[in-house]
């Protein structure tokens, strides 16, 4: 029989996600995958992939965004494509390594800044199958593999930024901050509409129409794109396709989630929002970038972010030859491994009435995989992420059992204080994620004194945890 506490706790909790409920983002179903998928994979890849940081024998300004950055003129950024042949490419083998890390769904850029349509697009000769030698369309081979593959998919698309078309203006971080000025220079005579009736719109039509199904678009910088036209375009898209999401980036408070951008939410977060965040340093594939996050720490800010009610978009960015990093596959196969053993108190969970614990006298480690220099590309690579690994444990909430995961703590022995009798929680039993192996456990007052696993050099040093209550 439950105890007070514990009806009291679960009556707050249900009265919590029946608010949550009642947002504009919860009122279709629609969003059910999406809040059950917690962990995506975002792939920046576009012209500047081709050039892979460089420009002119020199390391590039603004990484992916050099074209701005350099001042170099449309007409010698376009002659990029005269050499892009991502002859390496293999829609599937990018789609199960995405699955096999334990993703359940891929964004990828179909246009970014630099105006390039990575797809085939009727409207506008800008694009892959037009300007470069590879001549196909690699959106409908990846949109195949995601669906036969069971996987979601969605499309980026930069909607304020667009340094092909003449007319589109930008205001950050000061007026014309992100415009092309090389070939379009006045800033004055730039008419947004124009752009959005002549290039946006008939692009957003050809994502939704030419390959069946598009479960997400995820738009960039609406940046000076107006009300009404923010609700056109949301209007255009449901018309097409009703159950696709669409995130706060079309403008204007009508997505249905939010994003925040290389970093993570402080606390409990009541609506669907989403952490899209490098691997990296940057977005689009860098040469010279050879310096990623751990395993333990990725997993560990995917259980952060978890644990706070969101989802985690991690991008890499492939290289023009169509290929993922070798660094980055191993880190997601290593993040895949610990996935297979630990996934159930993460997909379809909503946050515990406790999201983190810290454990006492806990030292600090640096992520050994990220040090670097600081970063002073504050639109393309401001990482605000933490890097700092510090054991603690995250609490998610899953068919009536609490999950806790004990991050990067290597003691034989973890007190979890959030679950001690004094909290009028009765444990019944307590599970180690993906083994059989019988754990030793105690619930006391001080806490739930649980015997920890070893860990082998190979591993992730997180365990997971699933306490049944009575």
């Amino acid at each position: 029989m439950k105890t007070i506490f514990t009806r009291t706790f679960f009556c707050t909790l249900a009265c919590l996600f029946i608010r949550i409920g009642s947002t504009k983002a919860q009122t279709s179903d629609k969003m059910d995958w999406w809040k059950d998928a917690k962990f995506g994979m975002f792939m920046h890849w576009g012209l500047y992939s081709k050039t892979a940081g460089y420009w002119n024998g020199h390391k590039a300004k603004g990484n992916e965004h050099f074209m701005i950055h350099e001042k170099i003129s449309l007409k010698e950024y376009a002659a990029i494509a005269d050499d892009f042949n991502p002859v390496n490419y293999d829609a599937e083998e990018w789609v199960l390594t995405a699955k096999n890390a334990g993703m359940k769904y891929i964004i990828i850029t179909s246009k970014h800044h630099d105006g390039f349509a990575m797809f085939d697009s009727p409207s506008n000769d800008y694009n892959i199958k037009t300007r470069t030698p590879y001549g196909k369309d690699p959106m409908k081979a990846l949109v195949d593999a995601c669906h036969k593959h069971n996987m979601k998919f969605g499309f980026y698309y930069s909607l304020g930024r667009d340094w092909e078309d003449p007319d589109v203006a930008t205001n950050w971080p000061q007026k014309g901050g992100r415009s092309n000025l090389v070939d379009y220079p006045n800033e004055d005579i730039k008419v947004f509409s124009r752009y959005f009736k002549r290039k946006v719109k008939p692009q957003v039509k050809e994502l939704l129409t030419q390959y069946e199904k598009i479960d997400v678009l995820w738009f960039d910088t609406p940046e000076l794109i107006s009300p009404a036209e923010s609700k056109e375009l949301r209007e255009l898209i449901l018309s097409i396709q009703p159950n696709c999401i669409i995130n706060s980036r079309i403008g204007k408070g009508l997505g249905d989630y939010k994003v925040t951008e290389q970093k993570i939410v402080k606390g409990l977060e009541m609506n669907p929002w989403e952490a899209c965040i490098t691997m990296g340093k940057n977005w689009g594939y860098i040469e010279y970038d050879t310096i990623y996050k751990s395993s333990e720490l990725m997993t560990r800010q995917l259980l952060e972010i978890v644990s706070k009610g969101g989802n985690l978009l991690l991008n890499n960015g492939p290289t023009a030859a169509g290929e993922i990093t070798s660094l980055a596959q191993e880190r997601l196969a290593k993040m895949g491994k610990w996935m297979k053993k630990n996934s159930e108190g993460i997909y379809g969970s909503k946050p515990w009435i406790t999201q983190v614990e810290l454990l006492s006298n806990a030292k600090k480690i640096e992520d050994i995989d990220k040090k670097e220099d600081e970063n002073t590309m504050k639109d393309n690579a401001n990482d605000a992420t933490s890097k700092v690994i510090i054991p603690e444990i995250r609490f998610t909430l899953k068919g009536g059992n609490v999950y806790a995961y004990v991050c990067s703590f290597l003691e034989k022995q973890v007190t979890i204080k959030s679950l001690s009798k004094n909290k009028n929680i009765k444990i019944k039993e307590v599970e180690l994620l993906g083994s059989t192996e019988k754990i030793k456990w105690r619930q006391t007052p001080q806490g739930l004194k649980i015997e920890m696993p070893k860990y082998a050099k190979s591993q992730i040093p997180i365990a997971g945890f699933k306490m049944t209550t009575e």
